[in-house]
């Protein structure tokens, strides 16, 4: 049986033009004098069943963008469709619903468990928000849901502190599952774990998807836990999108000088192998006055005048593949290859 392609899937997820700017104060009557521009028109989809990795530095907006979508801060502006529904039309109320679809698990174990309240706790919360479960078949769902990932259930009235970061993060896990979601967001899931742990949650997020159909968005600044789990990768760098490919076009043939640079800091497993380290010159431009034109422009060792005044499109390279560089534009260059 053949498997299907993305573009023959049906896109749970769609954002189109997703912009999320921060006010800047000032003045004695605190008016707005400025935006941080850190989400600036962005447009992508994920399909069902398929993992959707966001990478980039520090800063360049792929944490903002999986808050934005769960509105946690309310976009300023654009659509984010799910599953045929624009959340952005959604009152509070039922934007609280929906959330049963829609969950996330966030970047530190340590920072997102309530101290205050016992696992079996933090698990009941959950189910009694959405009702999805009757209060008398909660204590065995939690101690399904523990076991489902890797905590035994005799340990469901301890308190976070007893146990590992791992553990804690598997119990995120948990509590992210116990609504019976359609979509998550791993928004930096492992970058906190020590990197044998790292392996391991990895590996149960992707066992946990073939078990449950789940479709993960994966909020990243490490390509090479990406290479990990993801079919398909968006390369972001201040506020945009600078390349979509899947996971083999892009490790193998990347058509954007910033994803290059990004690869070259992987490190490499093989000794007999020889990378060059690509350092990028300067710093990342303020986020609230961006570059004209490419915003890479200022750093990109292949620049030249129209990049300077002309924002590029995400041009097709190949297939789903995507690169917003004018050198792509008509095959002019081939990064891997140089000038055509």
């Amino acid at each position: 049986m053949s498997i299907p392609t993305a573009t023959e899937k049906k896109a749970l997820l769609e954002v189109k033009n997703l912009k999320q700017y921060f006010p800047i104060k000032g003045g004695i009557l605190g008016r707005t004098v400025n935006y941080v521009k850190a989400v600036d028109d962005i447009s992508f989809s994920v399909y069902e069943g398929e993992t959707v990795s966001i990478v980039g530095e520090s800063g360049c907006g792929k944490s903002t963008t999986g808050r934005a979508i769960l509105r946690l801060d309310e976009p300023f502006a654009g659509e984010v469709n799910f599953d045929g529904e624009n959340l952005l039309g959604l009152s509070k109320g039922e934007m609280r619903k929906k959330r049963q679809d829609l969950q996330i698990i966030f970047q530190d174990p340590y920072a997102s468990l309530n101290p205050r309240q016992t696992v079996s706790q933090i698990l009941e919360e959950a189910l009694e928000i959405q009702n999805i479960v009757p209060a008398k078949e909660r204590r065995q769902t939690i101690a399904d849901l523990l076991h489902t990932v890797g905590i035994g259930a005799h340990q469901m009235d301890r308190y976070p502190h007893e146990f590992s970061g791992g553990q804690r993060q598997r119990i995120g896990i948990a509590r992210a599952l116990s609504v019976n979601p359609k979509l998550i967001i791993c928004d930096e899931a492992v970058s906190a774990l020590d990197v044998s742990i790292q392996a391991q949650v990895l590996n149960l997020l992707k066992d946990l998807q073939r078990k449950f159909q789940l479709t993960y968005l994966f909020i990243s600044h490490d390509l090479g836990v990406v290479r990990h789990i993801s079919d398909r990768i968006i390369v972001m760098y201040l506020g945009k999108i600078v390349e979509i490919a899947d996971k083999k076009s892009l490790f193998e043939k990347p058509q954007h000088p910033y994803t290059i640079a990004l690869l070259s800091a992987i490190p490499s497993t093989n000794l007999g192998q020889k990378r060059e380290r690509i350092i990028l010159k300067g710093d990342v431009p303020s986020p609230i006055d961006p570059p004209q034109g490419c915003r890479f422009h200022t750093r990109c060792p292949f620049a030249f005048d129209r990049c300077r005044v002309e924002e590029p499109k995400l041009y097709e390279v190949e297939g789903t593949h995507r690169s917003a560089c004018h050198l792509v534009e008509n095959g002019e260059y081939d990064f891997t290859g140089g000038r055509a």
